[in-house]
């Protein structure tokens, strides 16, 4: 068996050491890996042990395209064997490449490159990826994200040549991650619910942990990420600004200090994923002006028992909007929809995500407030007591739509957000029957406890603990050896998906 990792950036820490233990206790012994920058790349490269036999990188293909000259049967070609169902949703899924974000911070929104420059970007990324399936010959990819044309490209292609794909996925439950086949669904999960849902399988154990956890968190209202409450994030003026304490200033002053000597002292500083710092400190400083300006008089009261329907605006740029939902990325579109959709006695209540204080700009919330029926919620308030309150929840694909559906609200959702698959949830395929769907969720409501119970069994039964959230923020590979006992839960768990026995002898 040879496998493939799709390491990209900080993953490839991560993506080592799985192929490490997989190499260790499972003797897998072939890898190949397409990955995504230079310093991971080299990471990777130079480890003895395992060995990744072929190694592309998304930089150096990137590079390419000054000299590609645009082949349109080729691009025909590619359209129709791997067109969604064209090639647009390649581009618009990568952020850097569409909009020129990560590189520069939002709300910066204009592409550096051309229509036919995009063209060339994507043929590159084809050729590379065709020609690295066809010399590496792998059995699987395993991938913990997409969220470029390269990385989307390459799942696509797997797919298509019949490769196994393992995409690692989020439980959206305490630290836990699965192992599914799309890129999307909980395809694991899924199957397993199907069954719980005809009594054709029964797991007590997990289903009395699922019923336990249920209670608790409707009793602590303890969303799934904590590091997104507004208690935890710089959501006032005094915290966005406490960088000015001269502690605080002289650490700010070495870390900036030492990022510019890195960037100009970098051979490679020209790679289109590096970050200029100059424009980072830029960009940065716009947000902190529009931070001191502030947003308070845009902000509305909570009025009690008033009516309405809560949105949480999304996170922008995210997988959200670019990969589950990219036709509705345009959120004051999309608002203005929702606000159309709703009984006319009806608010509807919007509230900034935590971690986008500041990002925006003012007239974005003046365009919302022209909405008559439209209510700005101040950022410190939590969304557990907009969710309890809701008489419905509208999301892209937020987690807190989730946590909705566990407080029994109804939701209608805008993508095939995972918990889609819940007969109580709605899915909007059509703007022009948003406000039937509304209509049916208010009037018709029908919470069903044992689909959400059979739900979170089989999630819990195809989940295990792995805290990746913290180790994905570690950037040595020195660093992640010493915890890498906490990744072998997850190895164990692709190896049961590939159908591995372990080594009778193993070194972990």
């Amino acid at each position: 068996m040879k496998i493939c990792f799709m390491l990209q950036r900080r993953f490839a820490y991560i993506g080592h050491t799985l192929a490490s233990q997989l190499n260790q206790k499972y003797g897998i012994e072939n890898f190949c890996g397409y990955v995504a920058m230079r310093k991971s790349f080299n990471f990777i490269k130079n480890k003895k042990s395992p060995r990744f036999s072929e190694l592309i990188l998304d930089e150096d293909i990137h590079r390419r395209y000054k000299t590609e000259i645009i082949d349109c049967d080729f691009i025909k070609k590619l359209e129709k064997d791997h067109g969604l169902p064209n090639l647009w949703p390649y581009i618009e899924l990568d952020r850097i490449i569409r909009s020129n974000q990560h590189i520069r911070v939002f709300p910066y929104d204009t592409p550096a490159y051309s229509h036919e420059e995009m063209i060339k970007i994507v043929q590159v990324n084809a050729k590379a990826i065709i020609k690295f399936l066809d010399e590496s010959k792998p059995d699987v990819l395993i991938t913990p994200v997409i969220a470029s044309i390269g990385s989307l490209m390459l799942y696509q292609m797997a797919k298509k040549r019949n490769i196994k794909t393992l995409i690692i996925h989020s439980a959206r439950i305490g630290i836990k991650h699965m192992i599914n086949e799309d890129i999307i669904n909980y395809s694991s999960a899924i199957n397993l619910f199907d069954k719980l849902q005809t009594n054709k399988i029964d797991y007590p154990e997990e289903q009395a942990k699922a019923i336990a956890l249920l209670e608790k968190f409707r009793r602590q209202l303890q969303p799934y990420s904590l590091a997104d409450l507004p208690k935890f994030r710089p959501i006032n003026r005094r915290r966005q600004f406490i960088f000015l304490t001269p502690k605080k200033l002289i650490w700010s002053i070495r870390w900036h200090y030492r990022i510019i000597i890195c960037y100009l002292t970098d051979p490679y500083r020209d790679d289109y994923t590096n970050i200029n710092p100059f424009l980072q400190i830029w960009d940065n400083l716009k947000k902190k002006i529009r931070v001191l300006i502030g947003y308070g008089d845009l902000c509305d009261e909570i009025v009690p028992n008033e009516d309405f329907a809560y949105f949480p605006i999304h996170q922008e740029p995210e997988n959200a909007t670019l990969l589950y939902a990219p036709f509705y990325k345009d959120q004051l579109w999309l608002i203005k929809q929702m606000a159309r959709s709703l009984p006319l006695n009806f608010k509807l209540y919007l509230k900034e995500h935590p971690t986008m204080h500041g990002h925006r700009l003012r007239r974005f919330y003046k365009e919302l407030k022209k909405i008559p029926n439209i209510k700005l919620i101040k950022p410190e308030i939590e969304s557990s007591s907009l969710i309890i309150n809701a008489k419905l929840i509208f999301t892209i694909s937020g987690t807190t739509g989730w946590e909705a559906v566990q407080l029994k609200k109804p939701i209608v959702v805008f993508s095939d957000v995972f918990y889609s698959y819940l007969p109580m949830v709605k899915k909007c395929v059509a703007i022009e029957q948003l406000p039937y769907l509304v209509k049916d969720q208010l009037e018709n409501f029908k919470h069903d406890e044992i689909a959400l119970i059979n739900f979170l069994t089989a999630i819990l039964h195809e989940s295990v603990d792995a805290d990746l959230a913290q180790l994905w923020d570690i950037e040595g590979g020195g660093q992640i050896e010493n915890k890498k006992d906490q990744l072998t839960p997850l190895t164990d768990l692709i190896a049961k998906r590939l159908n591995l026995k372990p080594l009778k002898q193993t070194n972990l």
